[in-house]
């Protein structure tokens, strides 16, 4: 068993605490950059900071393709862990119940990821970028409501759901009930608006590291980043995504999306790799 010393154990606190840093990045900082190598190559280093990382609430998700940076995922239960429920009482819109509003969220930023990735193999390749905007999500979420809709009417009664996660069938009424864009007395885009949720959304992801702005800031068009690319990944098996691509509205894939094995068609690519 190897024994590690207090400089090993601060070095790899020290590591995690740059993770927690996304605008942070090795290639500006030489002591990050430093620990993120030894990370890299030293098994007995990786395993210390994982460790430490495990016990602190956070799992390390490994290095970012292209920058060295370490990508982290907070556990659940964790103080570092950015909970949904708290993220919806942000943009809240007035009338809706709480639990509505995480459950609107939720699809939207399901939504992002299955576009972000919209082929298994954009999700497994590292290097892999992929871009979204806000048009394409509301359009793609409003579709995925519609579908809920038709399930949910076709369901024998009001109590059977037609899908292992009923709580989908109960959001497609808010979502389609909301006005896809609107503007207060002052000219501002309306909270209640879909497009403004989705921009939040969007915005919210750029702050976190995980997607970077382009082009004209009106479009609302982004480029994911290696950091999302891991979370991303990290979401393949949750049953949430799994019933969003069974609803086959995420574009050019047919509903194989990038999260689900096996998948066998080949559509055209919305995004683009690279190896920077």
């Amino acid at each position: 068993m190897t024994n590690h010393s207090s400089t090993d154990a601060e070095e790899a606190a020290r590591l995690l605490a740059f993770g927690l840093r996304p605008r942070v990045t090795p290639t500006r900082d030489d002591t990050y950059k430093d620990l993120a190598q030894r990370y890299r190559h030293d098994e007995n280093f990786r395993l210390l900071t994982d460790r430490i990382g495990k016990g602190l609430g956070l799992k390390v998700l490994g290095s970012e393709h292209g920058t060295d940076s370490i990508a982290l995922a907070a556990l659940e239960g964790s103080v570092f862990e950015t909970k949904l429920d708290d993220y919806a009482k942000r943009a809240r819109y007035r009338g809706e119940r709480g639990d509505t509003e995480r459950v609107l969220h939720g699809l939207i930023h399901l939504a992002v990821a299955a576009l972000a990735y919209p082929r298994p193999e954009d999700l497994a390749r590292d290097g892999y970028i992929g871009r979204v905007d806000t048009d394409l999500i509301d359009a793609t979420v409003r579709d995925a409501c519609r579908r809920l809709k038709e399930k949910a009417d076709q369901s024998d009664s009001e109590t059977d759901t037609p899908s292992d996660t009923p709580e989908l069938e109960a959001v497609w009424h808010a979502y389609s009930r909301r006005p896809e864009a609107s503007r207060t007395k002052d000219k501002r885009a309306a909270m209640n608006s879909t497009r403004a949720m989705v921009g939040r959304a969007l915005n919210f992801l750029a702050e976190s590291g995980f997607l970077t702005a382009v082009g004209d800031p009106k479009e609302g068009a982004f480029r994911t980043t290696p950091r999302y690319q891991l979370q991303v990944r990290e979401l393949a098996t949750t049953p949430a995504f799994q019933e969003l691509l069974k609803l086959n509205v995420v574009p050019m894939t047919e509903g194989s999306g990038s999260l689900r094995s096996g998948a066998a068609t080949t559509p055209p690519v919305t995004g683009e790799y690279s190896d920077v």
